[in-house]
């Protein structure tokens, strides 16, 4: 019988962003601005989904390609600092980029670098051991992730983020129909929204689909449920600082809750509460809520339902 040692692997996704704070938001064309601090930080999906699970108590593997460059030397640094253990192979290319620009009102527009290989692909001597012994597994949609699931054991679940997807780009379609939980946002659907939603669950092997909307909350169509069921945002605990990093908070929000079997509502609500903690942090995943700050915020009826430490 194989021994779980992982609560939660992550599959691709690290990167370093390059955060420019930015008067405004579109940015009018001048040929100079001058901005505080252009500062290099930890970034990408599957990074935050693994810090801000870690944060949360929960033992946390990533496993990627990653550059053999400075900026892969600033991943391997932060994750290694904060508990993530990490395997990792060289990636040909070198470490994902992303420049974000951000204005004072947290909004953010991110300049995404891949940093794509044809052809590449996550060694599978790397990642089997790590998906053999977790519970649950997160694929980034990365191309060299694409070919993974099946070599997922049965029992172990699955999710992933599809981020801004339009419903119809084909990139995502192998994660969206593979996964057992699927998020995304709602900003490239429209009044698509709901359709998307069903056609991810009804094409494919998921049982819950949560589409995030920003201050608008998130919509979440569960397998027992009828229909899609709206849940407000909450509110944010500070001021605003930077939107970047708030999806995958909510993703770790949401893992926590499931991985301890609390209700469905209940991790939704846990969800949203780390999303708008990441909202008052500057940078992508700098200050994850932890575990302490998630139960005094969720409340007594939190504890009441039985959020409690790892351990």
């Amino acid at each position: 019988m194989t021994t779980i040692r992982h609560d939660v692997v992550v599959l691709g996704g690290t990167g370093v962003d390059t955060t420019v704070y930015v008067p405004e938001l579109p940015l009018p064309y001048r040929d100079t601005y001058h901005v505080p601090p252009v500062l290099d930080r930890i970034g990408n999906t599957g990074s935050g989904v693994a810090l801000g699970c870690r944060a949360l108590g929960l033992r946390v593997k990533l496993v990627d390609l990653i550059g053999e460059d400075p900026q892969g030397r600033l991943v391997r640094d932060h994750l290694t600092v904060r508990g993530v253990d990490l395997a990792w192979a060289p990636s040909r290319a070198g470490t994902i980029r992303s420049v974000l620009l951000v204005a004072p009102d947290g909004r953010r527009l991110s300049l995404h670098d891949p940093r794509a290989t044809p052809g590449e692909r996550l060694p599978r001597d790397l990642y089997l051991p790590a998906v053999r012994a977790a519970r649950h597994v997160h694929v980034s949609i990365v191309g060299p992730c694409r070919h993974v699931f099946p070599d997922i054991p049965d029992g172990v679940t699955t999710s992933t983020d599809l981020h801004d997807w339009d419903g119809t780009n084909p990139h995502h379609e192998d994660f969206a129909y593979a996964s057992d939980v699927v998020f995304l946002s709602a900003a490239a659907l429209g009044d698509r929204r709901d359709a998307v939603m069903r056609a991810i669950m009804s094409r494919g092997r998921a049982s819950l689909v949560v589409c995030t909307d920003g201050a608008d909350g998130c919509h979440v169509l569960a397998a027992e449920w009828d229909g899609v069921r709206h849940f407000p945002a909450q509110p944010l605990p500070g001021p605003a600082a930077d939107s970047n990093g708030a999806g995958d908070a909510f993703v770790s929000g949401v893992l926590y809750g499931r991985l301890r079997g609390l209700p469905l509502e209940e991790c939704v609500r846990l969800g949203a509460l780390a999303g708008a903690h990441a909202c008052t942090a500057a940078g992508t995943h700098e200050d994850p809520i932890t575990l302490a700050a998630l139960l005094e915020r969720a409340g007594e009826d939190g504890q009441k339902n039985g959020l409690v430490t790892n351990g």
